[in-house]
């Protein structure tokens, strides 16, 4: 007898659906086909287990089960689910008329619970595109796959509860999410507040300049300074994603598998690997590939503490996706592609000692320490980097004082409005949406400058022996402070405060 169930495999962030047919014969044997890996293989001894302990049973004839397409390659215990209820509806065990109107994936314990999936978002996405009526998987899964509206999403517990729900009609759960709930929740709110941090007003208005055109920043100052602090409140003042955003982030972090009784992922992404993670972690890949530390971070924030501490090797892997916005991994049968549409922000020390240009310490490095420090970072990265700002110690009558800051939300104002024109200004075209993704075209476009404001960089250009690249990251920031300022075109100001932002050109930190 022959019987097909519906499963979904993962590429990248889009989802594939597998057929998987069943047929029992006369003769003994169990045969797997389809191009399936070892965890998969493994499954017909966790499945055989799973039923008997729930009075069913794996029959002793010809069992031949093919994964289709065969020549895609599916990987993972997900589909223990899937081939269970295949064996027992083709073996008579149990009457599924609906089987093939769903998309049912989930891993088998031997006790017949179910164990979460990796995935569970795109694989919902691919079964409403293709028209299935529901989608059956551990209850652990269900809020984050119940965001896809049109489509019957059911969490389950034990696979007893599925095989009565196809063989006598017992009704499951189905699990609703209130997408506009989730979706508003917290968000005036933020974690990690800018009132938090006393003076650095400096600082403060460099991240919110960064955070308004979405420029890579670094912060260069000694230890203490506050470097990390700012950094981790940078997220608390970028607009507030959009559903489509909300959506994207959502699902790389669900094909990695770290949604659990989430749902949808409404703030920015906030990731800080540390100094001793390699390249495939941070880029992604492996054998079967998977997203990384920049995907991660998509739509959000990448913090690298300390980033002379990394290998060299690990930071120029970042170059191509700061410029492309995604990653491409290519291996012998297949490519997949992970957006990386984040906000870089780096952290270091002045120096080994680092307290270099502090006036209240005693330089400890010779000037050969300093170029091998800061030649760990290379040119052309730092060139990705659109603003370098030094941030100094706080002083003690700022830390005791009393009165607060500016809040988060108040410079979140001020920013959101600065995209908003951004938004009006690049609208209609697909890949630039903010200042920071604009190419030599739009910055000849929107970056006029009169003959003042020419001649005040031109000179900067000449004395700081500045490359193209950092020209053009100049003119992309004084594009977002005029933004800052409602102001139709950069004037002498804007294109002043941002040369100040490039510390790293200056003479004395390279050489």
């Amino acid at each position: 007898m022959l019987s097909k169930v519906y499963g979904s495999a993962v590429f990248g962030v889009e989802a594939t659906t597998i057929a998987v047919e069943v047929n029992v014969d006369r003769g003994i044997g169990y045969h797997l086909v389809g191009l399936p890996d070892n965890a998969i293989r493994e499954s017909n001894f966790r499945i055989a287990a799973a039923l008997l302990n729930n009075g069913y049973k794996i029959p002793g004839k010809k069992i031949t089960i093919n994964m289709a397409p065969a020549d895609l390659r599916k990987e993972g215990s997900a589909y223990d689910l899937t081939l269970a209820l295949g064996i027992l509806s083709a073996s008579g065990q149990i009457v599924a008329e609906e089987l093939e109107r769903f998309i049912i994936m989930g891993e088998v314990s031997l006790d017949g619970s179910l164990q979460p999936i990796k995935g569970a978002l795109p694989i919902a996405l691919k079964a409403k595109e293709e028209g299935f009526k529901g989608f059956i998987l551990p209850k652990v899964n269900s809020r984050e796959a119940a965001i896809v509206e049109g489509l019957e999403v059911f969490g389950v517990e034990k696979m007893v509860e599925v095989i009565a729900y196809f063989d006598k009609g017992v009704p499951l759960e189905q699990t609703h999410v209130d997408i506009s709930a989730a979706f508003y929740k917290n968000l005036e709110f933020p974690e990690h507040d800018f009132s938090d941090v006393k003076g650095q007003e400096s600082i403060k208005r460099c991240m919110e300049i960064a955070a308004a055109g979405g420029h890579n920043i670094i912060l260069i100052g000694p230890p203490g300074a506050g470097k990390t602090m700012l950094a981790k409140r940078l997220p608390s003042i970028l607009p507030p994603m959009t559903l489509q955003e909300a959506l994207e982030t959502t699902k790389i972090h669900s094909v990695v598998g770290k949604i659990k009784n989430m749902g949808l992922i409404c703030q920015r992404p906030f990731r800080s690997p540390h100094h001793t993670i390699s390249d495939v972690a941070l880029v992604g890949g492996g054998a079967y590939p998977q997203p990384g530390e920049i995907s991660l971070s998509h739509n959000g924030v990448l913090f690298l503490d300390e980033l002379p501490e990394f290998k060299r090797g690990v930071l120029e892997v970042m170059r191509q996706p700061l410029e492309d916005r995604e990653v491409t991994i290519s291996r012998a049968r297949f490519t997949v592609t992970y957006p990386s549409s984040f906000m870089l922000v780096a952290s270091m020390n002045p120096s080994p000692s680092g307290y270099f240009n502090d006036p209240d310490a005693p330089v400890t490095s010779s000037p050969m320490e300093m170029q091998r420090y800061l030649g760990k970072i290379s040119g052309p990265l730092l060139d990705r980097i659109d603003i370098h700002i030094e941030v100094t110690p706080v002083p003690f009558e700022k830390l005791s004082e009393d009165r607060k800051g500016e809040g988060s939300i108040a410079i979140r104002k001020r920013v959101t409005e600065a995209r908003e024109i951004q938004t009006e200004r690049f609208d209609g075209l697909e890949t630039v949406h903010y200042n920071a993704q604009m190419n030599t075209k739009q910055i000849r476009e929107h970056c006029s400058l009169d003959s003042a404001s020419l001649s005040l960089l031109k000179s900067a250009m000449e004395r700081l022996n500045l490359s193209a690249r950092a020209y053009d990251r100049i003119l992309k920031v004084a594009r977002t402070i005029a933004d800052l300022e409602a102001a139709k075109n950069i004037i002498g100001h804007h294109i002043g405060e941002a040369i100040q932002y490039r510390s790293l050109d200056r003479e004395g930190w390279l050489g």
